[in-house]
């Protein structure tokens, strides 16, 4: 069965919101991410988005069963833990949609959602007056023990989609990589395009 891809908003959105914490904690295990996340955090986390003014998720459906999602919000709804990569640019923040996180369970993907998960938070970044698209990617080294050898990293993706790496905007974020006992922090490259 073809995936089904759906904007959710409002209570279509705010129902799916445990959905997409497991989707995150289960997708976000692998590399790059290395994500060793919990349910507990994940509710405040996505609180963000229940909150949000805004906010979009996009869901990917199999029947009704969500399999993937994308989010997006004002960036302004994330200034605390984004506005700091920005400074030093003439970039507006309360012109920035952030594209936030994008999570595909693996026997799913190469069917079209990275296209549409972007085509929808666009759509609603335009609909809101947005003048650019934000999003982050986290950066790993090249030679990080958990790399597995056949990855190919998605910049080539984004750069179709007419995104490029904002120059020395870095947003600084923590969490626990899986395995490790600590939680330490990560860079997370600024990719921007205008729409």
């Amino acid at each position: 069965m073809p995936l089904r891809f759906a904007p959710l908003t409002g209570p279509d959105l705010i129902a799916r919101l445990d959905d997409v914490a497991r989707l995150r904690i289960d997708v976000f295990r692998e590399w790059p991410y290395l994500y060793d996340g919990d349910l507990g955090y994940e509710r405040g986390y996505l609180a963000a988005y229940r909150d949000s003014a805004e906010p979009i998720v996009v869901g990917a459906f199999d029947g009704d069963l969500l399999v993937g999602a994308a989010t997006g919000s004002p960036l302004s709804d994330h200034a605390e833990e984004f506005a700091d990569a920005f400074q030093g640019h003439d970039i507006d923040i309360d012109e920035v949609f952030y594209c936030a996180e994008s999570v595909l369970r693996p026997a799913y993907r190469g069917q079209g959602a990275g296209h549409a998960f972007f085509d929808l938070r666009e759509a609603h970044a335009r609909a809101l007056g947005a003048r650019y698209c934000a999003f982050c990617a986290v950066v790993r080294p090249d030679d990080h023990p958990a790399r597995p050898a056949a990855y190919r990293p998605l910049d080539g993706f984004w750069r179709k989609r007419g995104y490029d790496k904002l120059e020395g905007a870095f947003a600084r974020y923590s969490w626990r990589d899986v395995g490790k006992g600590e939680v330490d922090e990560k860079p997370l490259q600024v990719w921007l395009r205008e729409l």
